[in-house]
């Protein structure tokens, strides 16, 4: 699999690896926990995400499966990926992601990058667990407020609508699609559309009445 095999759809990054015993499993169950409530607001193929294993010389597809298994994320939908040193290197160096051998194994820059469907890195979030928002809404913004091709009119505007009324609830740390907030957008414009034909229909008026009083003349 090539990464220009994943245009089309904003995709998810992570490096990992495989030998790690505390830091990476971590980061991969949190990552698992945040990208299922990104699929539930935003739909399950929406986006992609892979886990890539930045150790070339035992991150072997073998080496992937076993470590996906282990965290539980073997049946959610990740690409577990594989590289030889040169094309880690060449990724790492354009994702800004650092690694240094260590007693312990890797010491590493701890990041998940959010990719756009065109290939070009959009943002990055830090640390093994962070604020659910830090992930969804790039991937909110990627997937619901930008225009794709061949989308109709209606399928843009349906997104548009689900872009402004899908909101975070921090009391159950997950989003939910409101319905006050599309109510009240429908009310605003309502009231916008009705004042500008209000002011409209008065300048007509007030047209006519001029016209009328320079005939009288």
């Amino acid at each position: 699999m090539k990464f220009s095999d994943f245009r089309g759809k904003p995709l998810v990054l992570s490096l990992v690896y495989t030998s790690c015993y505390h830091i990476c499993p971590m980061t991969t169950r949190n990552l698992h926990k945040v990208v299922e409530k990104a699929r539930t607001a935003l739909g399950g193929d929406s986006f992609s995400v892979a886990i890539l294993g930045f150790d070339a010389q035992h991150d072997t597809p073998q080496a992937m499966l076993s470590y996906a298994r282990k965290q539980g994320i073997e049946n959610a939908a990740f690409h577990l990926l594989s590289a030889d040193s040169d094309t880690v290197n060449a990724l790492t160096k354009q994702l800004g992601f650092q690694f240094f051998t260590s007693p312990n194994g890797f010491d590493h820059i701890v990041q998940a990058s959010v990719i756009d469907a065109e290939g070009v890195l959009y943002t990055q979030v830090y640390g093994e667990v962070f604020e659910t928002p830090l992930l969804v809404e790039p991937l909110k913004d990627l997937v619901l407020d930008r225009p794709k091709p061949g989308q109709t009119f209606l399928d843009e505007l349906v997104n548009k609508v689900r872009f402004f009324c899908t909101a975070y609830d921090p009391s159950r740390d997950g989003y939910q699609f409101d319905y006050s907030l599309f109510i009240g957008l429908t009310i605003g414009a309502f009231i916008i559309l009705s004042g500008l034909l209000f002011v409209l229909l008065e300048l007509l008026k007030r047209s006519r009445l001029d016209r009328d009083r320079h005939m009288q003349r």
